[in-house]
Order: structure tokens, then sequence, then C-alpha cells
């Protein structure tokens, strides 16, 4: 027979619920070509990620770095892409 823990399932659902959410906030900035909201979403998102992190390194101050560089990545694929459309336009 399992044995469940009521608060940790209430706290998976929620943490998948609010990642989620913010994975969807994440596609619309995207999609909106809006480089600081979609780096910042990003950044967001991988905090709520960030128990997979936790629990292997069992050291919280990862998970800064981790969404520090999501925050720099989605900036500079935005950016990318931004003059990518740019030059398409323009020709």
């Amino acid at each position: 027979m399992v044995r469940l823990d009521a608060w940790l399932a209430c706290g998976v659902m929620v943490s998948t619920a609010a990642t989620d959410a913010v994975y969807v906030m994440f596609n619309s900035a995207v999609s909106a070509k809006r480089r600081v909201p979609a780096a910042t979403w990003s950044s967001v998102w991988y905090l709520l990620s960030a128990f997979a992190v936790i629990s292997y390194t069992k050291n919280w101050v990862y998970v800064c770095f981790a969404a520090v560089g999501s925050w720099i990545g989605a900036y500079l694929s935005m950016t990318i892409l931004q003059r990518a459309r740019g030059r398409k336009a323009a020709v």
C-alpha cells in the first residue's frame, strides 16, 4: 500500500501549477517579442524549478546562479531573434 503525504502532494500540485503558469507567461512574452518580460519570466521559471537543483546539490545558493543564467539566456536569445527578424524585414 502506498502512503501519501497530503502536504507534499499539495505542494507538488501548487508548484506544478505555478511552473506551468509561468511557462505560459514566458511563451507569451517570447511570442510578443518582449525581451525583458521574457527574460524575467524565464528566471522565475527556473526559480520554481529549483527543487531539483537543491535536492542534487544540497545548497540553495546555486539556484540564484541558475536564475541569473536563465535570465541572461532568454534575454540574449530574444535579442538575436529580434535582430534576425529586423534583417528579414529590411530585405
